[in-house]
């Protein structure tokens, strides 16, 4: 006897993938290269729209906090900073308590970028969900939460994430 034939009906359903990774995934490519299509010709990556969204929700924010949040390297994050803050996009001050921590903000110029570069994020964004309702959309939104919170459990407890990796 195989190990289909031991399988029950359900146990064969847990056993194959979804899809949902596969299409998050390319959900995930497309986005980021129609991201990508909408920033350039404003001179903004992804990752410096992300970075100077996280400084415009935060009062100071550290490098290696921004680089956590940017989902990038501290190395990069460092020389993403330079590079925007030579453009004046941002300002780096020194941190009041602590002498060797350098806190960022949002430059007027970084600002007046993000305003634009924010407009055409939320056009593609609504062009994206144009066909769902708002309570579709809502419901979207908590469902993808409640996913990264779960994954974020797997990678934050080894035990569960083996337990959910090798079935219980």
């Amino acid at each position: 006897m195989n190990l289909s034939e031991d399988l029950t009906a359900p146990d064969l359903e847990l056993s194959r993938p979804s899809g949902i990774c596969y299409l998050v995934g390319r959900l995930d490519h497309a986005l980021n290269r129609r991201i990508r299509d909408a920033l350039g010709p404003l001179g903004l990556t992804v990752s410096q729209y992300t970075a100077l969204s996280f400084l415009e929700s935060q009062t100071q924010i550290s490098n290696a906090q921004l680089a956590e949040r940017a989902l990038i390297s501290p190395q990069s994050a460092n020389e993403m900073i330079k590079l925007m803050e030579s453009k004046g996009w941002v300002e780096r001050q020194p941190d009041p308590s602590h002498g060797r921590i350098v806190r960022l903000s949002l430059a007027a110029e970084g600002r007046a970028l993000l305003a634009q570069a924010h407009d055409r994020v939320a056009r593609l964004e609504a062009g994206m969900l144009a066909k769902l309702t708002p309570n579709q959309r809502t419901a979207l939104q908590d469902n993808l939460r409640q996913m990264l919170h779960a994954l974020s459990a797997i990678m934050i407890d080894p035990e569960f994430g083996n337990k959910i990796t090798k079935g219980l």
